[in-house]
């Protein structure tokens, strides 16, 4: 299998983002990682919940009709302003004929935070999203008190995640105009540590969120 960052000197040499594929083209999913890869390499251990299995994650999301576009941010990345990065990608599909709901975003964690500016920028209903771990109580986006979530949106938790709050419960989410929303919480014991590993638990509700019509 060819290493994680192989991928990227291949697909950097050509457009700064990796696009995984099948043959079909028919979903795109923008997957955006936790902070952690922000500030380390793809074989760093965090110290309790190990090496972020970024790639596996990649390659789990990849099915037949999806492309999944993916790209190992730098370290202490503006979240507002990789946002409006992936905006413009986003925006750039919509004009090629892509329709908006076949774009899905999901993110872990900042890459979560990341996501939910995505729909606040992008105000679009029909764009699908999946923010992971990216719910707390008092967390920085709960302080814009003109802060909204557009689109149709899934957010996962995990139960043993401290200090965690289901999206339901935020007043960004309760001051929004969702019309398609679904929450999960998650029971796996593996407080942050869900985030870095590769588990059917989290993926393949994310799938099937960016599949559904």
């Amino acid at each position: 299998m060819m290493k994680v960052k192989n991928i990227f000197f291949v697909v950097f040499s050509f457009f700064p983002i990796i696009m995984l594929c099948q043959k079909s083209q028919q979903q795109y999913i923008f997957f955006l990682h936790n902070k952690f890869l922000e500030d380390h390499s793809f074989e760093e251990k965090h110290p309790k919940y190990g090496v972020a299995e970024y790639e596996t994650i990649l390659n789990k999301l990849i099915n037949q009709n999806t492309i999944v576009i993916s790209e190992k941010r730098k370290p202490n990345t503006d979240p507002t302003v990789y946002a409006e990065k992936v905006k413009k990608q986003i925006d750039s599909l919509m004009k090629k004929g892509i329709p908006a709901g076949r774009i899905t975003v999901v993110g872990t964690s900042q890459g979560g935070y990341i996501a939910q500016y995505v729909s606040f920028y992008e105000k679009n209903p029909q764009l699908k999203f999946v923010f992971i771990g990216a719910s707390f109580k008092d967390d920085s986006l709960e302080k814009d008190k003109n802060f909204k979530l557009y689109g149709r949106i899934l957010s996962i938790t995990e139960k043993s995640d401290d200090g965690h709050v289901p999206l339901s419960k935020e007043q960004r989410l309760i001051r929004s105009d969702i019309k398609d929303f679904k929450e999960i919480e998650l029971s796996t014991g593996l407080n942050r540590g869900f985030l870095f590993k590769a588990l059917n638990d989290w993926i393949m509700p994310a799938k099937d969120w960016a599949s559904r019509k």
